[in-house]
């Protein structure tokens, strides 16, 4: 019995790892050859399968991860999800792939050495980090800045073919709002690091659990929805969320994509108060369309930027609603990435349902005017 137990304990420790399925990962590899394995899909396709792809996806516990990560179950790819969150905040994230395909770290933004071990082992990492709001611990230097710099010298120096960063549209260094100068910033520190570095620039990105069209549907006060006295010129491109997981995607497909920077929006533009008068009138709510000096409406954002909660209104989200979204001349978009983009005719229901009463709960937007294209 004893020599059985001898031999048994031996042929596990000489034995492979397999910690991702379906990847062989030997415990003790040279850095020069650990991106040289042979990555071969295998299977019919599905989440049962292996697509060949190995993704670290930071930021996938947010709003557009969750989406990119059904994706990548879907077809079978292994993903590892690095996270600051409670567990329990992570179970509709567990089934979006069969039983060894995700991978969940605990980690933070300042543990080098977790995050190089993260990134080792995979041969795509996608930067989602960012956030809307500065907090004392986070501000959006560290977070647009300091950490993307980190992961794309990290993705560098680890040998990792592939290296996307999420940015954002209208994204400028001499941008008065700060969250669209710093993610300027972001995409420099990337480049400057990681030379062949995928550049995603998202319009604002409605969807289901997002912080636009939700936010307007919520925002009545005394039951008006106050506004820049430039919400009527003041032109907004919505991007559906699954269009852009779809594009990040044809990213990591396509390798012709690499070093490449892209815009991504909207098939049609709206003045922003034709679009909020759309969503009341997709939520069946009434109305009132109230503007408001750009002072006295930032004054009120600043006290509930004071409170110790995530702000329902702050400065820097007024500036983002009433700027507007222009295309940039000669920058590829969804349509060069293969995706056709859902109109905001088509993808407001799956979002504004929720904030119908009742009687209205099952009605589709057939009979509703839509929103005037500019």
């Amino acid at each position: 019995m004893s020599a059985l137990l001898t031999k048994s304990t031996i042929n596990l420790r000489s034995a492979v790892l397999r910690p991702l399925g379906c990847i062989a990962i030997t415990p003790h590899r040279n850095a020069s050859n650990k991106h040289h394995l042979s990555l071969v899909p295998k299977g019919r396709g599905g989440r049962s399968s292996f697509s060949g792809i190995v993704a670290a996806v930071f930021g996938g516990t947010g709003f557009v991860g969750r989406y990119l990560i059904t994706r990548l179950g879907r077809e079978g790819s292994q993903i590892v999800v690095p996270h600051r969150c409670d567990e329990y905040n992570l179970n509709h994230l567990k089934v979006m792939g069969d039983l060894g395909q995700l991978l969940f770290r605990d980690y933070t933004l300042h543990n080098e050495d977790l995050i190089r071990d993260i990134i080792g082992h995979c041969n795509v990492v996608i930067n989602l980090i960012g956030s809307n709001n500065e907090t004392r611990n986070f501000p959006y230097e560290a977070v647009h800045i300091d950490a993307a710099r980190s992961l794309a010298r990290y993705t560098k120096e680890a040998g990792v073919p592939r290296f996307i960063h999420m940015s954002a549209l209208n994204a400028d260094i001499k941008s008065d709002v700060k969250y669209l100068s710093t993610k300027a910033v972001g995409e420099t520190v990337v480049k400057d690091e990681f030379p062949d570095a995928t550049i995603i620039r998202p319009s604002l990105i409605f969807g289901p659990e997002d912080r636009y069209f939700n936010h307007f549907a919520n925002q009545r006060f005394f039951g008006n929805v106050p506004l820049y006295p430039s919400a009527s010129t003041t032109v907004k491109r919505p991007v559906y969320v699954s269009d852009v997981a779809e594009a990040i995607i044809s990213c990591i497909k396509d390798k012709d994509t690499a070093g490449r920077t892209y815009e991504l929006m909207g098939p049609r533009g709206y003045h922003l108060d034709d679009l909020v008068s759309f969503i009341y009138r997709v939520s069946r709510r009434p109305y009132v369309k109230t503007m408001i000096p750009r002072f006295a409406l930032r004054a009120v954002a600043r006290g509930f930027e004071l409170t110790k909660r995530t702000p329902y209104l702050s400065r820097e989200m007024l500036e983002l609603q009433h700027l507007d979204e222009h295309v940039t001349a000669g920058i590829p978009g969804l349509e060069d990435l293969g995706v056709k983009a859902t109109t905001v005719e088509d993808g407001a229901i799956r979002v504004l349902r929720r904030h119908r009463a009742d009687r209205y709960f099952d009605l589709g937007i057939d009979d509703i005017e839509p929103a005037p294209a500019v």
